[in-house]
């Protein structure tokens, strides 16, 4: 199957109900040690509202948010979508900071020495992974290849008005959805991921 112009490409019935089953999840969400916002230009401030929604619950301690600079932006990802949790009512001593990475690895290889230094890993049981619905499990599966040890929880949110199951009916909403899915297989052959039990 080429997959060279996802513009265009559309899945099989087959393909989408397994995008839907595998990959396009939420889990159940419980309290948390830290809450991992991955960066984004993407829906800024849905994510924040939700986040700030996830604080109020009493659903984390601590987060982290991480992404640098992206073109055409002086402010890192990590700048801006921090000022937008403190705006939603996080408090700013809540939330550690990653400035430099450019994709999810190193969202995830970047981060973890500052929670080593802020909070102990090992003091860290459980994560809740935030990010867009597109790259849904490819979060915690990023997470798990480099830190098996805790217990990853996941929640994705998007502006689209399409329903999440009908993604495949939205042409850009398709088009984010494959170039994410078909990154999940090559990743997990070269190691870049690691596969992540279904809940």
């Amino acid at each position: 199957m080429t997959v060279m112009d996802r513009s265009t490409r559309l899945p099989t019935a087959d393909e989408i109900a397994e995008i839907n089953r595998t990959h396009l999840i939420d889990t159940p969400l419980q309290p948390a040690d830290l809450l991992f916002l991955f960066g984004t230009r993407e829906d800024v401030a849905l994510r924040a509202e939700t986040a700030a929604r996830l604080w109020r619950q009493g659903l984390f301690r601590w987060s982290i948010v991480s992404g640098g600079v992206t073109r055409g932006s002086e402010q890192s990802e990590c700048m801006i979508i921090k000022a937008a949790m403190v705006d939603a009512g996080i408090p700013a001593d809540r939330i550690l900071e990653e400035h430099r990475a450019m994709n999810t690895g190193e969202n995830v290889i970047f981060s973890l020495p500052i929670i080593d230094v802020a909070l102990g890993l090992r003091n860290i049981r459980s994560v809740i992974c935030l990010g867009n619905t597109w790259t849904a499990r490819r979060y915690p599966m990023t997470l798990h290849r480099h830190w098996p040890e805790v217990t990853k929880l996941l929640l994705t949110v998007d502006s689209f008005a399409t329903p999440r199951t009908l993604w495949h009916t939205d042409a850009e909403f398709r088009r984010r959805v494959l170039h994410e899915w078909d990154k999940i297989e090559p990743y997990k052959a070269t190691g870049f991921i690691a596969e992540w039990p279904e809940r």
